[in-house]
């Protein structure tokens, strides 16, 4: 009994919902329309029309407004001469920065000539090895499986060598080009 009542009760209330919200839009388009067309007549007869401003309206040369030229930029502002600290600032940020590029071009290439040093160690340490257990450098052959590996891993090295070789020269022509004097 109380769920049909419930029931009831809300179905009512969203028909009073439907009702309400349907004598609120009564109007049509057309009404709005003319009403809207009565409002801008009315502003028309009155003499009270909003002015619109274009571009062909604004002087073509504002007053109190210097004019400058695109290389020298404008420091004048309200009639006051400011210093140009900007300019200041960026040149400093600049000369910072290519500093701290600087440092790290010759940070870098400090590391790869480490590298290519600590390289050149151990391919000179393992030749040693090699031709100490051979005795002589008449015969360049392996003697046995451990000394053909060593003599691979010679040749690896060697290869890497050339490559680390390469990749400074390629970094120490970038730094060039970038401005970095050794």
């Amino acid at each position: 009994m109380q769920q049909g009542l419930f029931r009831s009760l809300v179905a009512a209330l969203l028909l009073s919902g439907a009702a309400s919200g349907q004598s609120q839009s009564d109007q049509s388009l057309g009404d709005v329309a003319r009403a809207n067309h009565a409002k801008q007549q009315a502003q028309a007869a009155s003499g009270t029309l909003p002015k619109v401003i274009t571009n062909q309206d604004l002087p073509a040369d504002p007053l109190g407004v210097p004019e400058s030229s695109p290389s020298d930029p404008m420091t004048e502002v309200s009639g006051v001469d400011r210093p140009d600290r900007y300019a200041d600032q960026q040149l400093t940020n600049r000369l910072a920065a290519e500093q701290r590029a600087t440092g790290q071009w010759r940070a870098r290439i400090q590391d790869q000539e480490n590298r290519i040093a600590d390289l050149q160690s151990r391919i000179d340490h393992l030749n040693a090895t090699i031709h100490n257990s051979v005795g002589t450098a008449q015969y360049d052959t392996p003697v046995n499986r451990y000394q053909a590996i060593q003599m691979e891993r010679l040749a690896m090295m060697q290869q890497m060598l050339d490559q680390q070789k390469r990749r400074l020269a390629t970094m120490e022509d970038l730094a060039r080009r970038a401005g970095m004097n050794q």
